[in-house]
């Protein structure tokens, strides 16, 4: 009977080691897991945050490009009709593409881009057609 006692003893303390241990290694996981969802969340914000600069650049870009692209088109001295705009908000540039038919066109253009698009570079890139 003495020795189904210490076999008894030698498998509880087996047990309660081996219950030990997976509490342990069940903590150890759950921090595991919360170090990498920390992580995830942190890199899932980074890259929201660039999402969001980039929409914010693309949208500056359109506002400023659709300001000057209307204040071409009201000025009645510049035939707009083949006048592109495009605007590089990383680089604060209005680029003005396409063709006027006369040099005077082309300057006028490029003189209300440059008021319209204030702290911008402007690039008058227009050609004159002949």
């Amino acid at each position: 009977m003495k020795a189904i006692n210490k076999l008894g003893a030698v498998i509880l303390l087996a047990l309660s080691t081996a219950c030990g241990n997976t509490a342990e290694g069940v903590k150890q996981d759950a921090e595991n897991a919360a170090d990498k969802t920390v992580k995830a969340a942190d890199a899932a914000a980074e890259k929201t945050a660039e999402a969001a600069a980039a929409t914010g650049e693309a949208v500056g870009g359109a506002m400023e490009t659709g300001q000057v692209k209307s204040a071409i088109m009201a000025d009645k001295r510049v035939d707009a009709g083949d006048i592109n705009v495009d605007t590089d908000e990383g680089k604060k540039t209005v680029t003005l593409k396409g063709s006027v038919k006369t040099e005077a066109e082309k300057v006028i253009a490029g003189e209300i881009a440059t008021a319209k698009a204030t702290g911008y570079t402007i690039v008058n890139d227009l050609t004159i057609k002949k």
